[in-house]
């Protein structure tokens, strides 16, 4: 295991940035484990992101969410977030203690072609608000929290994990 790298890398960003997928390559790059924090929500709930949603409603989400990263204990991991773990500050405080807070940013009109699944996939978004909403609101957020930006336009998932990988591990 490389221990020249930051403890835990944690990933932020829009869904469909390819946050989890970026983060099973990178750990695999650095000998680190993976951790996806949307699939830990699920377990913890019995429950897909969607179905939680569907019950609970957003607040109550973000709530269950935010619980789920403060609880969050992991080391020399490559943590991948969901898109609405930065409307947490507590959460966002908690990551930050665990790791760098990497932000994947990728241009809103790339991920519109990314994101086919807008219904199934468990976004926090309000009744009417569309994606380009959504990433409006959310974009000064990950800014906000972010200790290091990869602007991952154009690039592969192999490529983002490689600029991740440089920025941490030299």
């Amino acid at each position: 295991m490389r221990t020249d790298c930051a403890l835990n890398i944690i990933l932020i960003g829009m869904p469909g940035a390819g946050k989890s997928t970026v983060g099973v390559l990178l750990a695999k790059r650095l000998g680190y484990n993976f951790v996806d924090t949307d699939l830990l929500l699920q377990t913890k709930q019995r429950a897909r992101l969607q179905e939680i949603i569907a019950e609970e409603g957003m607040e109550r989400f973000k709530e269950l969410e935010a619980d789920t990263l403060c609880s969050l204990a992991t080391t020399h991991s490559v943590v991948a977030t969901g898109g609405s773990a930065v409307y947490s500050a507590r959460a966002m405080d908690r990551l930050r203690a665990l790791g760098q807070l990497v932000f994947i940013d990728i241009p809103l009109e790339e991920l519109l072609t990314r994101i086919h699944d807008m219904d199934t996939r468990g976004l926090v978004i309000g009744p009417g608000e569309s994606y380009e909403q959504l990433y409006l609101e959310r974009q000064p957020l990950y800014e906000k929290f972010a200790e290091i930006t990869i602007s991952g336009g154009g690039m592969t998932v192999e490529a983002v994990a490689a600029a991740i990988e440089e920025q941490f591990c030299g």
